[in-house]
């Protein structure tokens, strides 16, 4: 055992990377599935029990494509990129604790390697739509790098109400610090941008203006085939993995059982249980968003994050600030 213990860490890391994979996969079929049930038809049901093989049968489809890579690229970066867009949407979850005792690393710093991984993950989108030398490409390239910057912006300043309430910037102090309440409530505004922003950052509906399909092709990933491009869909997939699990950390007490069934046998479920649970819930909000709302114009999309978003984030801020100071809110030392 002794020469094994030093592998745990390493053990760990490779059933939730392996783990995230697998539902990133299954998610496809989730998300399908959903949207069929929410527009009244059928969705995947030919291959495995209520058509849940169909992930496989798409992976597989698309493990036989061919790896086309454009002569009029650069070569190099065609390549890496979308390594990018997925690699470090993986290296997000390293800080994220999954309950009481499941987790990569516990960073004092955890909020901030988050937003640098999220920063990071453009870099892909942007690469992708650079090397291919496309014109839909490079356009859906020049909309994610706007996006991203702007609504980054939002997300950092709407988590900073969180940070002044747990004093901490490592996300298990912050879940710890909702033992008595979770943030929602009176975090409620901060959360609602903190959403929006998440959205427009994994380029999801309504937010997907670097790939929409209508007017740029399939826009960055126009290009890529086989398994260059599923790893563009791994990373999409992941992010809302991410997103989801990040609003469950920030503002639902992360893998802690709510309040008012803390008396009860429920209480009693393993933390990473109801992490799952809450989790689900807003992967299932993303997909419902989906099929609910049209896609904005990209100028609407930029007023509305630097003329709604902005203000408001500020205001959380500033309103929990003084809240704070004054001891209505308790919370950490800052």
């Amino acid at each position: 055992m002794a020469y094994i213990e030093p592998l745990f860490p390493f053990i760990e890391m490779s059933v939730i990377i392996l783990a995230l994979v697998l539902i990133a996969a299954f998610l496809v079929w989730v998300e399908r599935r959903m949207i069929g049930i929410w527009q009244d038809r059928l969705g995947p049901n030919r291959v495995g029990p209520g058509g849940v093989l169909q992930s496989v049968a798409d992976l597989l489809k698309i493990l036989g494509k061919d790896e086309f890579t454009p002569k009029f690229s650069d070569r190099f970066t065609f390549v890496l990129a979308p390594f990018i867009g997925a690699i470090t949407v993986l290296m997000s979850f390293a800080v994220i604790p999954f309950s009481q005792s499941i987790g990569v690393s516990d960073l004092n710093i955890g909020l901030l390697f988050f937003l640098a991984m999220t920063s990071l993950a453009v870099y892909g989108v942007v690469l992708a739509g650079w090397s291919s030398r496309n014109k839909y490409a490079l356009l859906g390239g020049m909309r994610a790098a706007a996006q991203t910057i702007s609504y980054e912006v939002f997300m950092g300043l709407s988590m900073m109400g969180v940070v002044l309430l747990a004093g901490s910037f490592s996300l298990r102090d912050i879940v710890e610090a909702q033992q008595h309440g979770w943030f929602i409530s009176s975090q409620w505004l901060g959360c609602l941008v903190f959403l929006v922003a998440g959205i427009a950052e994994s380029h999801r509906l309504p937010f997907d203006l670097p790939e929409a399909e209508t007017e740029l092709t399939a826009g960055f990933h126009t290009e890529y085939s086989g398994l260059k491009f599923a790893l563009f869909f791994l990373g999409e997939y992941l992010g809302v993995t991410l997103i989801s699990a990040m609003t469950v950390i920030l503002f639902f007490g992360g893998y802690l059982p709510p309040g008012f069934l803390a008396d009860t046998l429920f209480a009693e479920l393993p933390g990473i249980v109801w992490f799952i649970i809450k989790v689900l819930f807003f992967i299932l909000f993303f997909i419902l968003l989906r099929t609910s709302l049209p896609r904005p114009r990209f100028d609407q999309l930029l007023a509305f994050g630097w003329k709604v978003m902005l203000p408001l984030s500020l205001v959380n801020l500033l309103g929990t600030a003084i809240l704070r100071l004054t001891g209505v809110l308790g919370g950490g030392n800052v």
